[in-house]
């Protein structure tokens, strides 16, 4: 319960809201629980973010429509979450919880393996040759993401659904020496 007050929380107002004093208010209760459970609000948000990114990945791999495939859907998937869940997204991708570290290192992770897979079973390509044409659409991706995660911007499904297409075919194309 008090890991779903705090993702309640981050999500109406922003992780900068999340402490042991607005959780209890926002489970009803006195901070009493709240620190029985979490000694510091360090390791509330630890628990916390453990939970917004099992959210966001279960969001993210719901099939999409409107998307060409299945690696196109995980991308636009990316995209509304950012848009849906502003607050969110910033909690996960902009708090600095990635300092220090290489890009590549998060793009060839464990975690990134079944999107991996899909683009090879989607494109015939090796599996070093998805994670390099998923490194060029995670970049696309995530910089459309924050954008609109950022600023007052319009979602337009059918454009993202048509750039995500041509950056696709495009990477998909050269990485099989189709183009230069």
């Amino acid at each position: 319960m008090i890991i779903e007050a705090g993702l309640a929380i981050i999500r109406k107002e922003g992780a900068d809201a999340l402490n042991v004093r607005r959780t209890a208010a926002e489970l009803g209760c006195s901070t009493q629980p709240v620190m029985y459970h979490y000694k510091t609000v360090d390791e509330l948000k630890a628990d916390v973010y453990a939970a917004a990114d099992e959210f966001h990945t279960e969001y993210i791999m719901i099939p999409d429509e409107n998307a060409a495939d299945p690696t196109m859907s995980i991308g636009l998937r990316y995209i509304r979450f950012a848009y849906e869940e502003k607050h969110l997204f910033g909690f996960l991708f902009q708090s600095g919880k990635f300092r220090n570290t290489d890009l590549r290192g998060l793009i060839y992770s464990d975690e990134a393996l079944p999107v991996i897979q899909a683009v090879c079973g989607r494109t015939g390509l090796t599996e070093m040759q998805a994670k390099e044409a998923f490194e060029t659409l995670f970049v696309c991706v995530h910089g459309a993401a924050s954008m609109l995660a950022n600023n007052e911007m319009t979602f337009d499904e059918a454009y993202y659904v048509r750039m995500l297409g041509n950056i696709f075919r495009g990477v998909v194309g050269i990485l099989r020496g189709e183009g230069k």
